[in-house]
């Protein structure tokens, strides 16, 4: 059970405190309800580019992180497609060093011409190395672009392609910046060795006088159900034939999503999960298979990747991947693997929540959703779910006419 306070700032600034005497360190969260999903079609990539430019610099501080380190902590942050997160962990005494970098950038973020030409190339760079230099690093592009249709969802997080941050504007960022990076906008938790009644103050005395956005409500387009096959053949130069088949799945409301999430646990988590034991170990298929979701908000998916032994044909290979999702979704799981499958899921919940940066940013993502309160219902929430219902939900998302597949080909060199 993870305890926590909460107080909200006249400005919109939604605060969560942890304390947790077990350790002198604090963590310090700060989420930002914005992410790839709020981009323009044609202006994308604008959430990740902040996540560089928070770090060049304010009109105050020129560089964030040195003062962090000085106070000896450590910083980092992460953009998707819901939110972007940035994050410290520094002793707990030194804990105002970071409320007062966090609230410099939020207000005085120093975005010029030459901060934003620094980190455009930091950002190309990266997308060159990691999307289009790297072996199937293209095919998040296209499994995207394929299994979303309408929802903003359809590109990721670095961006739809290179020249829409090559060709990023002053005006455009600093506008994108205004939108969204205010205190209401914001969700600031700490967590670690710290007292509320003394963070309390220093947040009001760093965050208060911060003004709000405007108000801004979103009205992104709704993903139809996908109602036939979608497939795609893709040639490169990488070492191994590959699959990667995407499912429509649940949103991160639905009732459904935890069901979802034990579903890619017994198919792919450990050595005796079915998708490994069958496919690499007894039939040596594949020389690795994995599956998950991908947790989004909205409309998310179901994700299968398996990279092909040399001799294995596609076509049996997607046929055994089949093959194990449609017993899925018409035979009940035993009892004895969905009991092994809940444990090590509590297991994991429980190790995580010995770490104050985790507790810090799983209270921030569920006070995103509406209730941070519910991280204490994830554990109940995982062992109620029956093998029956593990069975309809794979019934439901696993149907060929809701598949997207991308067959990934060793290009076969000229003779």
């Amino acid at each position: 059970m993870i305890q926590y306070n909460r107080f909200c700032l006249d400005n919109g600034l939604r605060v969560l405190i942890h304390e947790d005497p077990s350790t002198p360190m604090a963590a310090v969260n700060l989420a930002y309800d914005v992410g790839a999903r709020d981009e323009s079609p044609q202006k994308t990539g604008f959430a990740h580019l902040f996540e560089h430019l928070m770090f060049s610099g304010s009109r105050n501080v020129p560089e964030f992180d040195y003062p962090i380190q000085l106070a000896g902590g450590e910083s980092n942050a992460f953009t998707n497609n819901d939110y972007t997160n940035y994050y410290e962990t520094l002793p707990a005494n030194n804990l105002e060093t970071a409320l007062w970098l966090e609230s410099d950038r939020m207000m005085a973020l120093n975005i010029n011409e030459r901060s934003l030409e620094v980190q455009k190339r930091v950002v190309c760079e990266e997308f060159k190395e990691h999307y289009i230099n790297q072996p199937y690093g293209d095919v998040w592009h296209k499994l995207r672009a394929l299994s979303y249709q309408k929802h903003p969802y359809r590109w990721p997080t670095i961006g739809k392609e290179l020249a829409h941050i090559e060709n990023a504007e002053l005006a455009d960022v600093q506008g994108f910046f205004d939108q969204h990076y205010l205190p209401n906008r914001a969700i600031l938790v700490i967590s670690g060795g710290i007292k509320t009644t003394r963070v309390e103050p220093l947040i009001r005395k760093w965050f208060e006088e911060i003004p709000a956005a405007y108000s801004y409500k979103r009205n992104l387009p709704i993903e139809d159900p996908q109602t036939a096959d979608r497939k795609m053949i893709m040639r490169a130069k990488v070492p191994a034939n590959a699959i990667y088949m995407a499912f429509q799945s649940t949103d991160r409301y639905s009732p459904h999503y935890y069901t979802t999430d034990l579903i890619t646990d017994i198919l792919a988590v450990g050595e005796s999960s079915r998708m490994k034991r069958i496919l690499v170990k007894e039939k040596q298929l594949f020389s690795e298979i994995d599956a998950y979701i991908t947790g989004d908000i909205h409309t998310g998916l179901l994700i299968i990747t398996g990279k092909l032994m040399p001799d294995t044909k596609m076509e049996v290979a997607e046929a055994a991947i089949w093959s194990i999702l449609e017993d899925m979704a018409s035979q009940k799981v035993p009892d004895q693997e969905m009991q092994k499958v809940k444990n090590k899921m509590e297991a994991h919940i429980g190790f995580s929540e010995t770490n104050i940066m985790n507790n810090a940013m799983n209270l921030a993502f569920y006070e995103l959703l509406g209730d941070a309160q519910e991280i204490n219902l994830e554990v109940p929430k995982y062992l109620q779910i029956e093998a029956e219902d593990v069975r309809k939900v794979s019934e439901q998302i696993f149907r060929r006419e809701a598949c997207t597949t991308i067959y990934y080909l060793k290009q076969v060199p000229l003779s």
